[in-house]
């Protein structure tokens, strides 16, 4: 997947990034009640703009993205100054309470996750194959600790075995984190020109409470 999604950055095929907040981010992460300070990850993150909206909402982020495209797209988009610095085999850019980590996801260990507090998917589970679909839930429940909440954004579309974005239905998800996660549909959306309805779901991490 590495070599085909940097190409898409490079080529500039980036219809999944949007120009705005998702919706779903302002409508339903208050829902959550999170503490402003936690931590929040950001698998997969592009240059999601809802990340600065995290921010604001007075979280520190990490984000993690294989494309160093994208995060130079995404430092670009403000007048903060960056710091840059290396850690745990991750390219790691600061802007702000924004920490980019630019490096494969799976790498991420819980050592470098260990302030995560809560995480937000719009398009990093879609973006995967189904296999690998089952270790992203499973490395996602890694590094989230227990009590734990986040919020996914996933969607479903007629053409099942075609992505990125690929179709995930709502049994798929429960089947992926119901085992590590309580799993919670906040929103199913109306199909759009194209039959593709995005849902909304809160997760929280199963397991005892430190």
């Amino acid at each position: 997947m590495s070599t085909s999604w940097r190409q898409r950055w490079q080529e500039g095929r980036i219809g999944f990034h949007l120009q705005h907040t998702h919706p779903a981010l302002a409508k339903h992460w208050s829902d959550l009640a999170i503490a402003p300070d936690t931590k929040v990850l950001v698998p997969l993150c592009g240059k999601s703009l809802d990340m600065r909206w995290l921010a604001e909402a007075g979280h520190p982020v990490l984000g993690v993205e294989l494309a160093p495209e994208a995060i130079e797209q995404f430092l670009t988009q403000s007048k903060v100054s960056v710091s840059r610095y290396t850690q745990a085999g991750f390219d790691i850019s600061r802007q702000g309470s924004v920490e980019l980590w630019c490096g494969d996801f799976f790498h991420l260990h819980i050592q470098e996750a260990a302030e995560i507090g809560a995480f937000y998917d719009r398009a990093s589970l879609i973006a995967l194959p189904p296999a690998t679909r089952e270790r992203y839930a499973f490395h996602l429940a890694q590094l989230i600790p227990p009590g734990a909440k986040g919020l996914l954004v996933s969607l479903a579309h007629p053409d099942h075995g075609a992505g990125p974005p690929y179709s995930v239905l709502g049994t798929e998800i429960h089947q992926l984190f119901t085992a590590n996660f309580r799993v919670t549909l906040l929103e199913e959306g109306s199909p759009d020109e194209r039959g593709r309805t995005e849902s909304v779901w809160s997760l929280t991490r199963r397991g005892p409470l430190v």
